[in-house]
């Protein structure tokens, strides 16, 4: 795949983002792992859904630093997408503030993830 070093980090940047949240919450156990998953794969699949055609998987794309912005972007539609299935998989209602907060940063860490693939892999554009 093309594009294989770019999708893996986005998986392990979610999956990092999903941690986090729950050390932040003091549920970084073995116990919490179902529930972990419960919102890494939500997640994932909204990601996934929406970053291709958002673009994020395209060349002339994703070597850009001037498309930076665009993991943001699609987050802002993938993160609340992730909130809505992570609620149906568990049955409880949506929680707004989780909904943002899940929203805001993953849309940081990938941007972070994305510029740090992009000077990686091409240190010049940065000058």
């Amino acid at each position: 795949m093309k594009h294989s070093t770019l999708i893996l980090g986005d998986a392990l940047t979610l999956a990092l983002i999903t941690l986090v949240g729950f050390a932040s919450h003091a549920e970084f156990t073995l116990s919490f792992i179902p529930r972990m998953a419960a919102t890494f794969i939500p997640l994932c699949a909204g990601w996934f859904l929406l970053a291709p055609s958002l673009g994020l998987y395209q060349d002339p794309l994703v070597g850009s630093v001037s498309e930076l912005w665009r993991p943001g972007f699609a987050m802002l539609f993938a993160g609340p997408l992730a909130a809505l299935l992570r609620s149906m998989l568990l049955n409880t209602p949506v929680i707004p503030s989780f909904a943002v907060i899940l929203t805001l940063t993953a849309a940081l860490g990938l941007t972070l993830w994305r510029c740090a693939w992009l000077f990686l892999r091409k240190p010049q554009t940065w000058r």
